[in-house]
């Protein structure tokens, strides 16, 4: 997993740093773990992040840094998964489980089997569910593969771009009618 910038002729950027925050829009949180772990290149040399650019420099960001997930049993389960690649994973989630780890479900939530999975591929990461839904709710949730994708994420939450429908399937005769306007998530 890595992120790869050029600088280019109209550059307006004067070292690596604002490429990292202005191209990139890196967290200082994970800025500073990348500095620590030696993450960040120029030109494929580790460098600081004080380093000024040229024209044609490449700047490359490596977000394989291993993390620890042991607060999460590992537990094996069937996962009906819609969409994955390296930066996150889809699952179509039934009803009845639980997203994150509890007293309850120790060993038996989507985290457990989405730590399982990462074992299984090699993936040393901790486990990010982005989208969460409640227990007996059945749907789609999305969990980032790395801190960076997991901030992303959040921040078209948080700027209202990033679009959640609802479909309610309801059984039986309801009592009242009622209309809710909700602001899209």
């Amino acid at each position: 997993m890595e992120l790869k910038y050029t600088v280019k002729e109209n550059n307006i950027y004067k070292k690596v740093q604002d490429v990292l925050i202005k191209e990139f829009e890196l967290s200082n949180r994970l800025l500073t773990k990348l500095i620590k772990n030696k993450n960040i290149y120029l030109n494929n040399k580790i460098t600081d992040t004080r380093a000024k650019i040229n024209i044609n420099d490449i700047i490359t960001v490596n977000l394989d840094i291993e993390e620890d997930n042991s607060n999460v049993v590992s537990t094996k389960m069937e996962l009906d998964i819609i969409y994955e690649d390296e930066w996150f994973i889809i699952i179509n989630k039934p009803p009845g489980i639980a997203i994150h780890p509890s007293c309850m479900h120790y060993k038996t939530s989507l985290s457990n089997g989405i730590k399982y999975h990462f074992d299984k591929i090699g993936l040393h990461k901790k486990i990010r569910p982005v989208t969460r839904l409640d227990f007996n709710t059945s749907g789609l949730c999305i969990f980032a593969k790395c801190e960076y994708i997991q901030e992303q994420f959040s921040k078209q939450m948080a700027e209202n771009t990033f679009k959640k429908e609802y479909l309610c399937i309801a059984e039986g005769i309801l009592d009242k009618k009622s209309r809710h306007h909700r602001t899209s998530h």
